[in-house]
């Protein structure tokens, strides 16, 4: 949702209403004629100053909204762009969120987002919010989530709101306004709207398209030892994985190469380790039958 009490510009343009019916023509004034010398107008004496009449202020969207009763179809309603944003730290999957000042949900966790303008794609306009509300300009993946169209979604009235995907670095850091912080996607605080329900899908995208496609170089620096990367292939999925299986998949598939460079080495000694890259920057479908899946339960190990 936008960050603060505003709302959205209409994004559907409402019926256009039936013509007025035309108005009687009007009498023609009578032309009076030659009249006898008029009496002088009495002049009013002194009067006590009145008091100003109070101006009505503009009514509030709840007020307009009660009195103009629930949306007919084809009046105009509100549509929204809310982005998912998605990022390994600290060997955890987090979301970007940021906390409601003003009701409706206030002090609430929301996506940020904010609302469509008349002459621009939602793409366009998610990119926008991210970089003035955020300082969010470094996204290495973005694509649409979703749509939600509940009309009982916000409490103030029919919204639309178009979900995207978008992944960052692991090495990014974007500088945030004190609202705005990051959670761990598998333990969210109380959110606003639908957005929590939002930000599971979100997160179940991009572990289903880490199974067949070469997504996680979005979430991964551009050189990466293969012990980072399972790091990364570890938080986004939720369950452990083998760095000798990540390898061997993805060196087979051609998703990754090594590079010329080796890791620092460490106080433990050893031969420093090699650094890969992704052999694409872009999404590449690499296997449409490939999934990774949880390890099977420990024997002896019952359903609680």
């Amino acid at each position: 949702m936008p960050n603060g009490p505003g709302c959205a510009p209409p994004q559907y343009d409402a019926n256009v209403p039936d013509d007025e019916p035309p108005r009687p023509a009007a009498e023609p004034e009578a032309v009076p004629g030659p009249a006898s010398r008029a009496e002088p107008e009495a002049v009013p004496g002194p009067a006590s100053r009145a008091e100003p009449e109070a101006v009505p202020g503009p009514p509030s969207r709840a007020e307009a909204e009660a009195a103009a009763g629930p949306p007919l179809p084809g009046e105009r309603f509100w549509h929204e762009a809310l982005a998912v944003v998605l990022q390994v730290r600290r060997d955890n999957l987090h979301v970007l969120l940021w906390q409601r000042a003003e009701p409706p949900f206030a002090g609430r966790w929301a996506l940020p987002g904010g609302p469509l303008a008349a002459d621009e794609r939602l793409g366009t306009s998610l990119s926008r919010h991210l970089a003035a509300k955020v300082d969010l300009t470094d996204i290495g993946y973005l694509e649409q989530l979703e749509t939600r169209s509940d009309p009982a979604r916000d409490p103030r009235g029919r919204v639309l709101g178009t979900a995207y995907l978008a992944l960052v670095c692991a090495d990014v850091e974007p500088r945030m306004p004190a609202d705005t912080a990051w959670h761990r996607v598998d333990d969210l605080p109380p959110t606003a709207f639908d957005h929590g329900s939002i930000a599971g899908s979100g997160r179940n995208r991009l572990r289903a398209k880490l199974s067949y496609t070469n997504i996680a170089f979005a979430l991964a620096p551009g050189t990466f030892t293969i012990a980072q990367l399972r790091e990364i292939y570890a938080a986004s999925l939720g369950y452990p994985v083998s760095a000798t299986n990540l390898h061997r998949v993805l060196t087979r598939r051609d998703v990754i190469e090594p590079t010329t460079g080796a890791a620092r080495p460490t106080s433990l000694g050893g031969r420093p380790a090699t650094r890969y890259r992704f052999t694409a920057r872009d999404l590449v479908i690499t296997h449409p039958f490939a999934a990774f899946r949880p390890p099977p339960p420990l024997a002896g190990s019952g359903s609680r």
